[in-house]
């Protein structure tokens, strides 16, 4: 497995796992095919594997900690924490110090770990300094409990301001052919500041496997129903823009989606998509992806069709879209 760094230090597989849909969001609930593919991954050489104490309020977590008993050394485990919800069902951000140490010691238990390598704060609380979030996430280093610190949705002032209190590892921001906002500002000032980047919804939440033609493609209790890409009106103008994805992928002789991961894994060095999955066989499709190398005009191509702000419709709801890049 090839591998690459996060900042100067952090060396993990150069595509990671994202372990969220094994719990919540997309489709029906499965633990043992998850813990398998986890399994499955290791051996593969897959070492990056990520959660966060919001996926299912901890069962995510719990999971992970089930799947890596007796294989915890074998892997870079990185959760965030943040993200909260209210007895009335709303959702929220805390960044307060004190909360900090509270979440960090309740993911450690449910991880079944002594340390957590990578251990990010999932969005930014506008009502809390991020000097002091981040002081206290460098009081969890101090003590041992946490290897490396992150970011997740960061804006570039709040990146520059952490990176001032405590050095950054790794910034995480959903990045893909239809989502290239980053490109702008966010992964040009990673970049100066020598922080990696973690690409999250590398497959565009699946749309960028060719698989969802419409709505109806997904069951009645996934996620994506919510997002603004996925409603039909957009649905239907994005899914035009899948034909020269498709095109290059029939030429390779891969699938759409290995494409997809191909063309943000040469984007740099410095970026580590995680893709996630329950299932063997797309981690296998996934893993593959490391070994298709795009050509100059093939790249133009994708590029020129998914050009940032291609995609119709937000990538994330209004409400949730106002406590990203704070």
């Amino acid at each position: 497995m090839k591998t690459r760094k996060l900042g100067s230090r952090l060396e993990v597989s150069a595509i990671g796992l994202g372990c969220m849909g094994m719990s919540t969001a997309y489709g029906k609930r499965d633990d043992k095919q998850s813990i398998a593919t986890i399994h499955h991954a290791i051996e593969k050489g897959v070492t990056f594997l990520d959660t966060s104490d919001a996926y299912a309020n901890g069962k995510n977590e719990e999971l992970l900690g089930l799947a890596l008993e007796g294989k915890r050394e074998r892997v870079i485990l990185a959760t965030k924490f943040g993200n909260i919800r209210f007895p009335d069902g709303k959702g929220g951000v805390c960044g307060k110090p004190e909360y900090v140490a509270q979440a960090c010691e309740k993911s450690l238990k449910r991880l079944n770990t002594d340390v957590i390598d990578l251990y990010y704060i999932h969005r930014i609380d506008p009502e809390v300094p991020i000097e002091d979030t981040v002081g206290a996430m460098a009081g969890l280093v101090q003590a041992g409990k946490v290897r490396f610190i992150g970011l997740s949705e960061a804006g570039v002032k709040t990146i520059q301001r952490a990176h001032q209190t405590h050095p950054i590892a790794a910034v995480q921001t959903e990045y893909s052919l239809w989502s290239r906002d980053v490109e702008a500002e966010i992964l040009p000032a990673c970049r100066e500041l020598n922080i990696g980047f973690v690409p999250y919804a590398p497959l565009g939440r699946g749309f960028l496997s060719a698989g969802i033609q419409s709505p109806a493609d997904l069951i009645a209790a996934d996620r994506r129903h919510d997002h603004p890409r996925f409603k039909p009106e957009n649905l239907e103008k994005n899914v035009r823009l899948l034909g020269p994805l498709k095109e290059i992928a029939a030429q390779i002789g891969c699938r759409p989606a290995q494409v997809a991961l191909a063309w943000l894994l040469s984007q740099g060095h410095d970026l580590v998509p995680i893709p996630g999955t329950k299932q063997v066989g797309y981690l296998e499709e996934n893993i593959t992806a490391l070994d298709i190398n795009l050509s100059g005009a093939q790249v133009r191509q994708l590029e020129e069709t998914f050009k940032p702000g291609a995609a119709a419709g937000g990538r994330y709801p209004d409400g949730q879209l106002k406590r990203l890049g704070i």
